[in-house]
């Protein structure tokens, strides 16, 4: 009697572009977000999230600011907004360029391969370090919201 080997299921195809209602749902939460916050001052309005970093220590974490940065971008300061969290702005200026490159890439049929290597994170988390000693230090007061 001779015993057969299960058959192996098929592997599943993954598909290297999301599916339209993935995006269509990442759009929709991204221009509501967008206008609640375009809408509702954060400096005036409390129902937004406080950091807890700041609330335990006092001091200002890397994030500190960044949801009154995103105000005053969608509002076209973008002086305030720097002052607001620079490390927000810089940061999001570089993603949206990615995206771009991205965007490009995909409508010219070429692959795309977005990888982060480790020592991209490695650095900005350093820069992220820096930037949260520097902003609590009297002489770098600018830096906090």
């Amino acid at each position: 009697m001779r015993s057969e080997t299960p058959a192996v299921p098929p592997k599943i195809a993954v598909t290297s572009s999301p599916g339209f209602f993935v995006i269509a749902v990442l759009v929709l939460a991204v221009l509501g977000s967008g206008a609640v916050l375009f809408f509702f001052d954060p400096a005036q309005h409390r129902f937004y999230p406080g950091c807890v970093f700041h609330s335990l220590t006092g001091w200002n974490c890397p994030g500190c600011g960044a949801t009154r940065a995103a105000y005053q971008l969608l509002h076209g300061h973008w002086l305030a907004a720097l002052h607001d969290n620079a490390l927000f702005v810089v940061t999001l200026a570089a993603v949206a360029g990615i995206g771009l490159w991205w965007a490009v890439q995909s409508l010219r049929r070429r692959p795309v391969k977005l990888t982060v290597p480790a020592a991209g994170i490695w650095a900005f988390l350093a820069i992220a370090l820096v930037f949260t000693v520097l902003r609590n230090l009297p002489a770098f007061a600018w830096l906090s919201p």
